[in-house]
């Protein structure tokens, strides 16, 4: 269905004189659309939820909701005594008084607030921005801390579990799609090698949680730089966006992808990947952050094991785009062929850096625990 035609269908004032794509996330689909009202105009966010990646889209709503309806409470109890003008993401009904709209072909359709003062940034700008990074990704911990996770559903059952990443990578390499790169491609190989010298490790995390040295708390699930809001004013982070991977999980992964994502300048598309690696100021300003917001959220257990859940989340997400790739390009958008191996060697030449310098990653992580 035509995202103009789904817009209409939104309890907005006004009449739809504008809709455009924005935004570049590589699952879902994004629109601004712009609404003519009485005085001025009234913009909304329309965004289209595919059933080909989260089966049942419903739940997402559903979290949501409840996502939203206490985050917006915090919000409102603590205004007081903030520093800057926090938002949140909020659900618009539909005409009929829905959260959302189901197509013909089961995608699910939603309409979001628009939030004017914010903007985005798809790479870090500064060490500021890493900052401000930092402290609404801790803000968002501190926000949820108090809201049960048994509250919410898994929106993406397996979701930034990494053995399970492992298992579906294996049953990729047998499937008769990935024979010829395989057999043909050295590249290929070099990337399964990679990960057949790191499988022990894989598991760590995983291990911990079964042992309770970890435990399962609300999480964003994709908390990469584009899904932080940045108050175009004063440069401060104001929100999270991009909540439909919250569900239970590790908050170490949380803080362990945005590191991974913020901190390597490269970016996940760099065309040399000898360019490719972790920058240590950028993760101490992004650290600092997240701990003036999430003030003693992490024990010091916890922080031992933050250096473990960033480079395991970075072979996971290395071996989710090898395993796409071998699977014939299914799930991830692709912009040429084989631009998900490339992604997936992105991937392993960032756990190499963070390899390379764990001393310095835990350095910094736990000195900034202790401050």
């Amino acid at each position: 269905m035509r995202a103009d035609l789904i817009a209409t269908q939104f309890e907005v004032p006004g009449r739809l004189l504008s809709i455009r794509a924005v935004g570049s996330g590589n699952i879902n689909d994004t629109f601004l659309g712009v609404f003519k009202a009485d005085i001025g105009n009234f913009c909304i966010i329309i965004q289209r939820i595919r059933k080909s990646i989260f089966p049942q889209p419903e739940i997402i709503m559903q979290n949501l909701r409840v996502l939203s309806d206490h985050c917006v409470h915090v919000i409102n109890d603590e205004i007081e005594e903030s520093d800057r003008p926090w938002e949140f993401t909020q659900i618009i009904k539909t005409k009929s008084g829905e959260d959302y709209i189901i197509d013909e072909n089961g995608d699910l359709w939603r309409g979001l607030k628009f939030i004017e003062a914010g903007a985005v940034f798809e790479s870090v700008q500064s060490l500021e921005h890493a900052y401000e990074v930092g402290a609404a990704l801790g803000h968002f911990h501190h926000m949820v801390s108090t809201l049960p996770y048994q509250k919410l559903n898994y929106s993406l059952p397996n979701f930034h579990i990494a053995s399970h990443a492992l298992s579906e990578l294996e049953h990729a390499v047998k499937s008769p799609s990935a024979e010829m790169s395989i057999n043909t491609s050295p590249t290929t190989q070099k990337a399964l090698n990679f990960i057949a010298q790191r499988k022990q490790g894989i598991f760590e995390l995983e291990n911990a949680l079964q042992k309770g040295k970890l435990k399962l708390s609300v999480t964003h699930g994709d908390p990469k730089a584009g899904n932080v809001m940045i108050h175009e004013a004063t440069g401060l982070g104001i929100c999270l966006i991009d909540c439909d991977t919250v569900q239970p999980g590790l908050i170490l992964n949380d803080i362990a992808d945005a590191i991974r994502s913020l901190c390597n300048p490269a970016g996940e598309d760099p065309i040399n990947l000898q360019s490719v690696g972790l920058d240590l100021n950028l993760l101490s300003a992004f650290f600092d952050g997240y701990k003036s917001k999430a003030k003693s959220l992490l024990n010091t257990q916890e922080i031992q094991y933050l250096w473990t859940a960033l480079h395991s989340i970075t072979l996971e997400l290395g071996i989710r785009f090898l395993t796409d790739h071998l699977r014939g390009d299914v799930y991830f958008k692709i912009r040429q062929p084989g631009h998900n191996l490339h992604r997936a060697l992105v991937q392993f030449h960032l756990a190499e850096s963070i390899e390379k310098q764990e001393s310095a990653i835990r350095e910094i992580l736990e000195k900034r625990n202790d401050g």
